[in-house]
């Protein structure tokens, strides 16, 4: 059972957070009395996933390689055609997006123009057309376009005679009519070299999607695992390294060959003594977990099992995020200024505590001055 958050018996503290709801409730009461409305793009629609993502690629990454070089093979002989389309699926946590990344920056697309477009479980082809636009033409970097017949010509425009790499990360989409319309706008004719790798969590959105054969990403070795859990808690660097060895290997056993738990579990590991490191390995979430013999519950798993044993300093700040809507991207300095005049940290320390979440995978990086919460 996890421990229930507590802010502790600084009562200063408690007043804040009154006064805070107070004024809260009082601007919410304006807001209704003035019938305000929001300023933003009432078109646009509204981010409901929880992380985006970009082509960037870790330093440091373990395994895939041989999943790599076997899509790259696949796509090589199909990439006479007018568009390729290669799906990668699997359950959330595997490492769809590391795959994708490690193909987008491979040196058989060096003369690719290339693209990467975080789709989300919000659809929107407009938007996804818009992407492509953008980040192809620096003409249209700024603009806008609004109807499916202007991206159409525009695209045509910017894809005849060249070969462009197109990711399409985090595809949700099972409308079948929808998927057609988003296969159709990338169509673009036989004078372009379309690739395009969409990453999914359904087989059957990746069948329907697909112009060659889905890539199914199987779960990493209990190898693999251990691996990323001795790199992400400085394993090789401790003392009693001997000592937690074989705690360690059990641990990532059971991490189900899902890449995000292990590399949550090793980051919490870091800075554990042998005896949390056994509590850990026996901790009855894991049981909890086995229960419903799936890899995906792993990863919820080992985020509790990380939540649990994080300081109250760091459970305070992040439990902070939650006034924030799903898919909300933050700018790092906002966010450590809030918590500064809330008084849970100094400037100094949220930059630390803006660190160690980013190790946990609670928040994630979406550019380099701002993070979502995972």
């Amino acid at each position: 059972m996890i421990p229930c958050l507590t802010i502790g018996p600084n009562i200063t503290m408690a007043n804040r957070m009154k006064n805070m709801r107070d004024d809260l409730k009082v601007i919410t009461d304006q807001h209704k009395e003035f019938k305000l409305t929001d300023c933003t793009n009432a078109n646009e629609p509204k981010v409901t996933d929880i992380r985006e993502t970009s082509s960037t690629l870790e330093t440091q990454i373990v395994g895939r390689t041989e999943e790599r070089d076997i899509i790259l093979a696949s796509l090589s002989e199909s990439m006479t055609e007018d568009i390729t389309i290669l799906p990668i699926y699997g359950i959330g946590g595997l490492g769809k997006t590391t795959l994708a990344k490690m193909v987008y920056n491979s040196s058989q697309f060096n003369e690719y123009s290339q693209v990467w477009v975080y789709v989300s479980q919000t659809f929107d082809v407009i938007k996804i057309g818009n992407s492509i636009i953008s980040q192809l033409s620096e003409k249209d970097k700024e603009s806008a376009y609004t109807g499916k017949q202007m991206i159409h010509n525009s695209l045509e425009k910017l894809l005849a005679n060249k070969k462009i790499l197109i990711v399409l990360d985090d595809l949700w989409e099972d409308n079948m009519s929808n998927l057609e319309e988003l296969k159709d706008m990338l169509k673009i004719g036989k004078s372009s070299n379309v690739v395009v790798i969409a990453t999914t969590r359904s087989e059957g959105i990746a069948k329907e999607i697909s112009t060659i054969q889905p890539y199914k990403l199987a779960p990493l070795t209990d190898d693999m695992c251990w691996s990323i859990i001795k790199q992400k808690s400085a394993f090789e660097s401790r003392g009693d390294k001997e000592q937690l060895e074989e705690i360690g290997k059990v641990i990532a056993m059971k991490c189900a060959g899902v890449a995000l738990a292990a590399k949550s579990l090793g980051h919490t590991l870091k800075s554990m003594k042998p005896g949390h490191w056994e509590s850990v390995r026996d901790s009855n979430i894991w049981t909890a977990s086995s229960l419903e013999d799936t890899s995906s519950t792993q990863v919820l798993a080992s985020l509790k099992l990380s939540y649990s044993v994080m300081p109250s300093y760091l459970k305070l700040c992040f439990a902070y995020c939650a006034i924030f809507p799903k898919g909300h991207k933050i700018l790092i300095d906002d966010l450590i200024h809030q918590w500064v005049s809330l008084g849970f940290s100094t400037r100094e320390l949220g930059e630390r505590y803006i660190s160690q979440l980013l190790g946990l995978s609670f928040l994630d990086h979406f550019k380099s001055s701002s993070v979502v919460p995972y």
